[in-house]
């Protein structure tokens, strides 16, 4: 049974492992463990993995109501509250030293919608007003200072002065605008919606979703644009499966909590159409392919696109229930997962990525800034709230 197997899987491993992570001495969740299991206590502290772990142990414990789960999520909202963010300028600190002293001082747009995401969970969970506040506070930022007439702006100095957007750019180009930041916030800002019920919020969620329909949107390739200049024109030809199948249900479920049914009309047949492309293209051999660069597939199987393209699957088959093969692929790739993906050396999780032939990149570590339980935890509790069995 493929609830009973995912809710062992999250109760079993990833809560343990993670619980493990903490940070008793300087707050918050180390952040490296590398391929040999070696930790390192010193290592930086992103604030994009504090914040998605705070989201994570939020909605486990929404969930398995277990009072621990609730308590790893005070010890990270804590360190994001106390280290995080910045006094001074406001908004969320790219990374900090283990310490909590600054490490890289860059504001994005991206950091500012994961902690949103992150705290309005944490106010669910555990009815503190004082997150709440926090997050509307990070909503202004980005509203006052990461946007344009168009849309969402990328990097900024401490000072919030817009600077090249390396790290959300690759490939070689350098964006003025992503597909994958304006999916966050969209994310972000729905997650605030839910919780508080705020129509100026409501109205940027509107906003967004005209973005990713006329702007982001591909119906000629039945995908999504990565890469953008200022002007939401594609700059890069490539096709990024994981954010695809990720898209198509974040965007369905956002549809879901705005509740407008015009808006809902307009996006199901995109998020219908991209995950019916994903299938037919990057589901290849019991698992998804990473993505699409000039035509060229890159073939390693990413941990958190496995991840999204289990519920993806699901999300799909609860929009058309005539798509049996999408909860059969769903089953499938929670199959791989299991053989291949999860890292069965005791004290470990996940593998950061598999090759076509299953087999693990030892250079890629076991925890870094990225590799957190936001994606195969959030996959776990969302099969399990969906109810849904293969």
């Amino acid at each position: 049974m493929l609830i009973q197997d995912i809710k062992e899987h999250l109760t079993d491993v990833i809560i343990p492992f993670w619980k493990k992570q903490r940070d008793e001495e300087y707050g918050g969740y180390y952040g490296w463990l590398d391929y040999n299991l070696n930790l390192d206590k010193e290592a930086v502290k992103g604030c994009i993995l504090n914040s998605r772990i705070l989201w994570f142990f939020s909605n486990a414990y929404m969930l398995l109501r277990d009072e621990s789960l609730l308590d790893e999520a005070a010890h990270a909202y804590l360190f994001l509250k106390k280290y995080c963010v910045d006094k001074e300028y406001g908004g969320i600190y790219w990374s900090v030293n283990y310490d909590g002293t600054i490490e890289d001082s860059t504001k994005h747009t991206y950091n500012q919608a994961f902690s949103i995401y992150a705290l309005a969970s944490y106010y669910d969970a555990a009815g503190d007003k004082e997150a709440l506040k926090l997050a509307k506070e990070l909503y202004k930022v980005i509203e006052e200072r990461c946007t344009d007439e168009i849309g969402y702006l990328e990097a900024f100095t401490r000072e919030f002065i817009p600077e090249d957007n390396d790290k959300l750019s690759e490939n070689g180009v350098i964006a003025e605008k992503t597909m994958n930041t304006l999916l966050h916030v969209f994310e972000a800002y729905s997650e605030l919606y839910r919780v508080d019920r705020d129509n100026t919020v409501a109205d940027r969620i509107k906003f967004i979703l005209d973005i990713i329909a006329d702007k982001i949107y591909n119906p000629e390739k039945q995908r999504q644009e990565v890469f953008f200049d200022a002007e939401y024109n594609s700059i890069l030809d490539i096709h990024s499966y994981g954010h695809d199948i990720e898209t198509a249900w974040l965007v369905d479920r956002g549809c879901e909590i705005l509740g407008d049914t015009a808006y809902s009309k307009k996006l199901l047949p995109i998020t219908k159409n991209l995950t019916g492309k994903i299938y037919e293209r990057a589901y290849v051999n019991h698992s998804l392919l990473n993505e699409c660069v000039k035509g060229i597939d890159n073939s390693w199987r990413i941990w958190w696109v496995q991840a999204e393209a289990v519920v993806g699957f699901i999300n799909g088959y609860e929009k058309d229930n005539t798509k049996v093969e999408y909860l059969q692929a769903a089953k499938d790739i929670w199959d791989y997962i299991k053989e291949f993906v999860f890292d069965k050396r005791e004290g470990s999780e996940w593998y950061w990525r598999v090759d076509e032939h299953g087999r693990p990149d030892m250079e890629k570590p076991i925890i870094e800034p990225w590799k957190c339980p936001y994606h195969n935890g959030r996959m776990c509790m969302e099969v399990i709230k969906r109810n849904i069995d293969v």
